[in-house]
């Protein structure tokens, strides 16, 4: 099969999400199926625009998704390559997913296991080097929602930095390895909040409430008290989620 028409194929496929979103998807499978190789230059941004009927825009996004993901490579004036070195596929959260509430939910689950004994690894073992950066990683994401600013990176950092507080790099990398895709809000919002940005706002202090809690019994060295509040956290996300979804109360995709 041509390179075109994989992505072709692919983008049909595909349930609805951003433009940007599935040719992203679509390039990353002619990745895995070696349609391009490392060192292979991609299609230039004119020839994706033509061929896909996309914007430039949209072009630039998806090529920007897969350099964050370490999949291609940049040269100024020359176009995007596919690195020498792409690591398998072989585990992936996408946002194209995340367009889904029960993938959410089955990712939380996932992160409700996952995060409960890394919050408590980090009461264990955490430096107070590495206790300032938690603070300061929550110190952000408190400025982010008092802002109303996009927090999803803030909220990142808060749960990647106490994963590094364990001092057990496999969980510092898993959790990096997942990305910011794991922070679902921006994507998927609830219906009432979203027309009340006051209600919003609330929301969002409510939960960090949760952030609080957690960070406090790791600061406080108190394992078994970091497990409970991070698995409350996560596990009341997704109770609101699972919640949300048998309301029929939804919206997929709204940025």
């Amino acid at each position: 099969m041509t390179l075109t028409k994989l992505i072709r194929s692919t983008l049909a496929r595909r349930r609805p999400a951003s433009l940007a979103v599935q040719l992203a998807a679509a390039l990353r499978k002619a990745l895995e199926a070696r349609e391009l190789k490392p060192g292979d230059r991609l299609p230039s941004e004119a020839e994706l625009m033509q061929t896909y009927g996309v914007s430039r825009a949209v072009v630039r996004e998806a090529i920007s998704s897969l350099k964050a993901e370490n999949l291609v490579e940049t040269r100024q004036g020359v176009g995007a390559f596919v690195v020498q070195n792409v690591a398998p596929i072989l585990f992936r959260v996408g946002q194209e997913d995340l367009g889904a509430v029960r993938e959410i939910i089955d990712l939380l689950e996932l992160r409700i296991s996952l995060e409960g004994e890394t919050a408590a690894l980090a009461a264990e073992r955490r430096t107070d080097e590495q206790l300032a950066r938690i603070r300061q990683a929550l110190d952000e994401l408190t400025r982010c929602i008092d802002a109303g600013e996009d927090h999803v990176e803030a909220d990142f950092g808060f749960h990647l930095e106490i994963a590094r507080a364990t001092n057990n790099h496999y969980f510092s990398e898993l959790i990096a390895y997942l990305g910011a895709r794991i922070i679902p809000r921006p994507s998927i919002k609830i219906k009432a909040l979203r027309q009340d940005q006051d209600m919003m706002n609330l929301y969002l202090r409510r939960i960090n409430r949760e952030h609080v809690a957690i960070f406090d019994a790791i600061a406080g060295g108190k394992a078994d008290r970091a497990r409970t509040a991070m698995r409350a956290h996560l596990i009341k996300s997704k109770e609101r989620f699972e919640d949300a979804y048998d309301d029929a109360g939804i919206i997929e995709g709204a940025g």
